[in-house]
């Protein structure tokens, strides 16, 4: 192929990815001041060269979903067709990682929900259907305040933060971070799942190793908490997935991060305890997570890093992380699929087209608008 029409190429698939807007991904991480890159499935895979990075790659390009029906798919445990990351970075077990997603709509509501699992060896070389993932975090629906967990992750600038128990042994591990929108879980196959994997050298003195789940066994397609009505009076609501492991808090205070550097992985060859993270790329004094402005439940607070200079970014408002239900669901409910027609622009493929309510965009500039549930229409493939 001539440099021509690869540059062709290029272009198109990145002003196709440019459309994709109605969901997100991990743009990077931040540990104690320091962001680590995440994989971006929209530029990435055009990239000749791209970085290793902490997160996995995944051929989620359209920055899709991965459906009830595939989740006794690989695809279910890091995303579509995803490869372990090409690097890893240190964290102190007892620290918290704050996870940047790029974007994250408001209507896709839903929990967040945290996993590890221990890598036999390097996890830049793992296999992810032998991973066996514990959950050390999952935040679901506050009846009280109707609030859910991808509320506060938006309040908090799309930004979701995670403590790694102080209990557990010093290792490789994988976290496995995810948020499942329910807008459509009326019905069966309706649930969103979108996983999210990084690379990560645990360092400490503790000493438990918890037994894990393998990735495709975490959720059934009929759990409680993935066919569920969130529109009309919900009171319950069941996070799902395998409960908690000791010395998990089930959603540490929730607040944005100053980044005060930039930090680059460590490529292959980690060693557990032993392996360590690049130097941040810029000097001055990192500093820990910003302070919630309500009260949860005690948790250790992450402690400071000492990289060089960078320009602080602003704390966003803080918001407090809801509560997790563990009590049963409605029966599923369906809806008719005709597509509403009409609407002054189009929207993007799996954004929303219709509802109750809704004012936006009526047509699909990609896919059919088709109806989910009398609150909630989704242009998706046809």
């Amino acid at each position: 192929m001539s440099s021509n029409m690869k540059t062709s190429s290029l272009v198109a698939a990145l002003a196709s990815a440019a459309t994709v807007a109605a969901h997100g991904h991990v743009s990077n991480i931040v540990i104690n001041g320091v962001s680590y890159q995440g994989y971006d499935p929209t530029s990435m895979p055009y990239q000749q060269d791209p970085p290793a990075v902490v997160g996995w790659t995944a051929a989620d390009t359209d920055n899709g979903f991965v459906a009830p029906s595939s989740f006794g798919d690989p695809d279910i445990i890091c995303h579509k067709s995803a490869t372990p990351g090409g690097a890893h970075v240190e964290v102190a077990a007892g620290d918290s990682i704050s996870i940047q997603w790029n974007t994250w709509p408001e209507s896709h509501k839903g929990p967040m929900i945290d996993y590890l699992a221990a890598c036999s060896g390097d996890c830049e070389d793992a296999d992810k259907t032998a991973l066996e993932f514990f959950k050390i975090d999952g935040a679901g629906y506050d009846a009280a305040t109707s609030t859910w967990a991808s509320d506060v992750l938006v309040a908090n600038n799309n930004s979701w933060l995670v403590q790694i128990p102080s209990n557990i042994a010093p290792g490789n591990y994988v976290l496995r971070h995810e948020t499942i929108a329910l807008h459509s879980a009326g019905q069966a196959d309706g649930a969103q799942a979108y996983p999210q994997c990084f690379n990560l050298a645990v360092t400490g003195s503790g000493t438990d190793v918890p037994a894990g789940v393998l990735g495709t066994a975490l959720y059934k397609e009929d759990d409680a908490g993935i066919i569920v009505d969130i529109y009309n009076g919900l009171t319950e609501y069941t996070v799902p997935g395998p409960a908690l492991i000791d010395g998990a808090v089930s959603s540490v205070a929730q607040a944005t991060s100053a980044i005060t550097a930039s930090g680059t992985a460590t490529v292959g060859a980690g060693s557990g305890s032993g392996a360590t993270s690049a130097a941040p790329t810029s000097a001055g004094e990192a500093t820990s997570q910003a302070s919630p402005t309500s009260a949860q439940p005690t948790t250790a607070q992450p402690t400071t890093a000492q990289p060089t200079t960078a320009q602080p970014t602003t704390a966003q408002p803080t918001t407090a992380a809801p509560s997790t239900l563990l009590t049963s669901t409605r029966a599923p409910t369906t809806s008719a699929v005709p597509a509403p027609t009409g609407g002054v622009s189009a929207a993007a493929l799996y954004g929303q087209c219709g509802g109750k309510n809704w004012t936006g965009a009526t047509s699909c500039a990609e896919g059919t608008c088709k109806v989910q549930n009398p609150y909630y229409s989704q242009c998706i493939n046809a």
